[in-house]
């Protein structure tokens, strides 16, 4: 009751409203920023998505009324237009001003308030001043009951970005955070006319048959710890460029290893340039939140990730033997 209390005071008193998210931004982002600022507009908001660069063409089926512009063309708006005060600046599934771009935080010293909403782990004195619930599954969850705070009835223009989020950001409704209360926001977003096998399609995408190439490298790649704790994939640059397989592509992968027996952490090793990218997810009560904190990284307590410098082989070997320490002190 205290966030949609704090979020429905600061939006009543905002005409201009700026919605943000981080840099590389996924579908949870993306669909939680659109929704939301359909929903303001809805009440007679000036609102509008700004973000650090331009919408993927990949993500543009969710914004039909292009919601969401790049901060290049924020400015060229500006110059050539009314240059309104910001009232309210949002930046959804973050809270971390530095992961929203450089040119996006020189916008957040002008807005006469901040208001972070994520599902992210944050510091108590930040969450107690923001919208951030960490039991959300999905940033689009929160947001949907921030939206039916204010009175407004989902349309499918709002419904298909937040049923979109709520999809990836739970790996299909896999997770652990997800809840009765989750299926039953995921009902009203059907009840607009969003269809689950048409919304899966689209945000996952056909393959073509260098994607299945791929998937079979990269599974038979599969390696595990004698015990079968820990178990994990990796992934080079070469092989993307072999298969012509675009990086989002891949994000899922790791999630394959979840059905083996005994598995308690997954893990996906990437090399990116000099850094080695480690996505971890949790088959159980494993907290790879904290996992990947100690590793220099950070997430949720079933999925997370972290960057660390160093060869493939070096980096799988030192991480593994890391992992199995913190699951030997669990």
């Amino acid at each position: 009751m205290r966030m949609i209390n704090l979020f429905k005071s600061l939006t009543e008193k905002a005409k201009n409203i700026i919605i943000t998210t981080h840099i590389q931004p996924d579908a949870d982002g993306i669909g939680s920023e659109i929704a939301l600022c359909l929903a303001l507009k809805e009440i007679g908001k000036n609102a509008i998505c700004v973000n650090e660069e331009p919408l993927l063409d990949r993500y543009r089926y969710l914004d039909p009324i292009d919601c969401v512009i790049s901060y290049d063309d924020y400015v060229l708006r500006r110059e050539s237009g009314p240059k309104e005060a910001i009232d309210l600046f949002i930046v959804a599934d973050t809270n971390t001003l530095s992961r929203i771009g450089n040119n996006l935080q020189g916008l957040v010293p002008n807005a006469k308030n901040l208001l972070f909403i994520d599902h992210h782990p944050a510091p108590k004195e930040l969450a107690a001043i923001h919208c951030i619930d960490t039991n959300m599954a999905a940033t689009g969850e929160l947001v949907g009951n921030l939206i039916e705070s204010l009175g407004v009835s989902f349309t499918k223009e709002m419904a298909y970005p937040l049923y979109t989020s709520i999809l990836i950001d739970t790996s299909s409704f896999r997770y652990p955070t997800v809840t009765g209360n989750t299926h039953r926001l995921i009902a009203k977003l059907m009840d607009t006319g969003v269809e689950p096998p048409e919304a899966y399609n689209k945000i996952y995408g056909t393959k073509k048959i260098t994607y299945m190439q791929m998937l079979g490298v990269v599974l038979s790649s599969a390696q595990s710890t004698k015990d079968g704790r820990v178990a994990w994939l990796s992934l080079t640059e070469e092989s993307l460029e072999k298969f012509d397989v675009d990086t989002e592509d891949t994000h899922g992968l790791v999630n394959h290893l979840l059905i083996l027996d005994n598995i308690k952490v997954a893990c996906m090793f990437r090399q990116v340039g000099s850094m080695v990218k480690i996505s971890f997810r949790s088959a159980g009560d494993i907290d790879v939140g904290v996992m990947a904190q100690a590793l220099g990284g950070g997430g949720h307590d079933h999925s997370a990730a972290t960057l660390i410098e160093g060869e493939i082989e070096d980096v799988i070997k030192d991480t593994v033997i890391k992992l199995e320490l913190m699951l030997d002190d669990e």
